[in-house]
């Protein structure tokens, strides 16, 4: 499939560039964290990317003063498996290049959505990726073969653990996490592990 850069026009669909931010202390920091031997590890908050000042930085002025978390994605990945939304913009930077596939929202019709309707976009390294609301996403895509490392953050509480709720809109079975709705294709370990099934089509992989 064809790859965007961020910078690309196409992108301001689905998010936009953040300038000004200082994210060298922060690349130092998640590169100090070493990658799995295979597949991706997640965690909401990690103390020691928490601790650059750039978390004040993307809290007070990116987030307009909202209380956040900043965590990573990290390891090997090349496709999509699922996609997942949030009530709010996400934001990722990486340590190296890497690739967001992304959906929008306003595509799921039925409860399905048709992988034809992913677009892929590449982010340089270093770069502050804003990554919108209505924009379906999930883990990044590698570039270099050794794998990837991206910083994600998002309102406090977000992607932990929520109980089970009563279902009043049909959005809620697609409900995963706290803040985090997510749907599956069907060759995806995640759906093997209960999550909702909604995506139709090629399991993108890059």
């Amino acid at each position: 499939m064809k790859i965007y850069d961020v910078t690309d026009a196409k992108f301001a669909e689905y998010g936009k560039v953040l300038t000004g931010y200082d994210t060298t202390e922060l690349l130092k920091a998640m590169d100090a964290i070493e990658l799995p031997e295979n597949g991706v590890a997640y965690e909401p908050g990690i103390d020691s990317l928490e601790k650059c000042a750039i978390m004040n930085d993307l809290g007070n002025n990116a987030y307009g003063g909202m209380p956040i978390q900043l965590g990573m994605c990290w390891g090997h990945n090349k496709a999509l498996n699922c996609l997942e939304y949030h009530r709010d913009s996400e934001i990722n930077i990486g340590s190296s290049d890497f690739v967001l596939l992304l959906a929008k929202q306003d595509k799921i019709v039925n409860g399905e959505l048709d992988t034809a309707d992913v677009v892929a976009f590449r982010a340089p390294k270093g770069a502050v990726v804003e990554v919108y609301a209505t924009s379906l996403h999930y883990a990044p895509c590698q570039v270099e073969d050794s794998g990837f490392r991206v910083a994600v953050v998002l309102p406090k509480g977000t992607n932990t653990d929520i109980d089970k709720v009563t279902e009043i809109d049909s959005e809620d079975k697609m409900l995963w996490a706290r803040n985090k709705w997510l749907i599956a294709h069907p060759d995806a370990a995640e759906a093997k592990d209960g999550a909702y099934v909604g995506l139709k089509g090629e399991n993108i992989s890059i």
